[in-house]
């Protein structure tokens, strides 16, 4: 029974995709009620599938179920192994997705409503889902990163929702770029994990989740642990990829909402939890961590409060707070990191939809004090003297310099390299 629960949550918003998808391609554009109320009904039974499968795991005693489905396809010694398991990391992660996907999911009924990319949005609302659980619920690497690329894939082609402008555009392609260099590390971890006898969670983190060991030997975990790390970073914005996150904010505050503060954001940070064991094993990984989540945290607390417009300074809020939950993963307490990540969700997802609003918000509390709502912050004149006081200014207005950096030492070297290869001079046209 709870295998075939396991199975029907992870196919419920493929199915409702390719439905979807199939009547967009037979030339047969459904409304928007009909649209909305699939997609609500798809949710509504991610949700319930859900809690009935916590509810027959607590029943029954059973701290994870796991399902094998033979292989994709073998070629040589490679096989691409299919199975899927749900635990007690995994099932709070598959969870939050079906509520809060649900949620973003109805307050976008209104939001883009009577806009031309009603159907994409929903379509790409699906697909996500249906990447995330797919991701979370992978009992096996190859699997894992399956579900990993949609949920990249969907992020950047809501980014660009808006195609009208050309800001949403070129910023969607910047998050590519981010996604595609970290991305290196998921790739490379696999062939280093393939080479450390198998990409199945089981026979290579015995145990059950928190209290799993790692099979692989010193060296395999060092390198694929850093592996891990980059893509990790490069998903979750941590390190020298937390540039894009201000970027992705041109979506629709919706997908930001499920995307930015709920699930993407938090994909790097499950793939280390998934993988805690071996970065244990490895202490400078650990360590690299710890100082990487840190260094982000620091950064996105100080972009955080001179940015100027709320999404921006909520999609800093959430760097901030996944550099923790780096931190608490490095330290070595998985669990305090699981309940952070879910708290996190739920309440930056009810932040990010109540943006627009937040300004009237802001004036109903003003007028509830009596008009003596005082700012913060007002501890950094006694602390700080001036001169500190203005390079931090500078320092969060440029968000760290994190994309000062990256044009001078990455995209302007390959730019001038790509001139120099195709006989452009400088100033050619592209």
């Amino acid at each position: 029974m709870m295998e075939t629960l396991l199975l029907a949550i992870v196919a419920t918003p493929g199915v409702t995709f390719l439905a979807l998808g199939f009547c967009w391609l037979a030339g047969w554009t459904p409304t928007e009620r009909f649209v909305s109320r699939v997609t609500a009904v798809a949710f509504s039974l991610l949700t319930a599938g859900a809690a009935w499968l916590a509810w027959l795991m607590f029943a029954a005693g059973v701290v994870s179920v796991r399902i094998s489905l033979g292989e994709w396809f073998r070629a040589g010694g490679y096989h691409f192994p299919l199975a899927l398991q749900v635990d007690r990391l995994s099932l709070p992660m598959v969870a939050i997705t079906a509520v809060l996907g649900g949620l973003a999911g109805s307050f976008s009924v209104r939001y883009v409503h009577r806009d031309p990319g009603f159907f994409r949005f929903f379509l790409l609302l699906n697909l996500f889902a249906f990447g995330a659980i797919t991701a979370f619920t992978a009992g096996s690497f190859d699997l894992l990163i399956g579900g990993w690329e949609l949920v990249g894939v969907t992020s950047v082609l809501l980014i660009a929702f808006f195609g009208d402008r050309p800001a949403p555009a070129r910023n969607a392609v910047r998050v590519f770029a981010s996604y595609r260099i970290a991305d290196i590390g998921i790739l490379l971890a696999s062939f280093v994990l393939h080479h450390g006898g198998s990409t199945l969670f089981t026979p290579m983190l015995p145990g059950d989740w928190p209290g799993q060991g790692s099979r692989l030997a010193a060296p395999d975990a060092l390198l694929a642990g850093f592996l891990l790390l980059t893509a990790a970073s490069g998903k979750s914005a941590q390190g020298p990829f937390a540039g894009w996150l201000p970027r992705a904010m041109e979506g629709p505050t919706p997908s930001s909402s499920i995307f930015y503060g709920a699930i993407s954001i938090h994909l790097g940070a499950y793939l280390l939890l998934r993988f805690e064991p071996v970065i244990q094993s490895a202490p400078p990984v650990a360590w690299a961590t710890v100082i990487v989540g840190a260094l982000t945290a620091l950064t996105g607390t100080a972009s955080h409060r001179v940015s100027s417009d709320v999404k921006t300074s909520l999609a800093y809020a959430s760097m901030t707070q996944v550099g923790v939950i780096f931190v608490e993963i490095g330290l070595g307490y998985p669990r305090l990191a699981l309940w952070h990540i879910v708290g996190h969700a739920v309440v930056r997802t009810l932040q990010l939809l109540r943006a627009p609003s937040m300004l009237h918000d802001y004036h109903k509390m003003h007028a509830a004090v009596g008009g003596d709502l005082r700012p913060t912050g007002q501890w950094m004149p006694a602390v700080l003297p001036m001169g500190p006081r203005m390079w931090l200014y500078r320092f969060g207005l440029e968000g760290g310099f994190y994309d000062a950096w990256l044009d001078r030492l990455v995209i302007a070297p390959v730019l001038r390299l790509a001139r120099a290869l195709s006989g452009r001079s400088k100033d050619a046209p592209a």
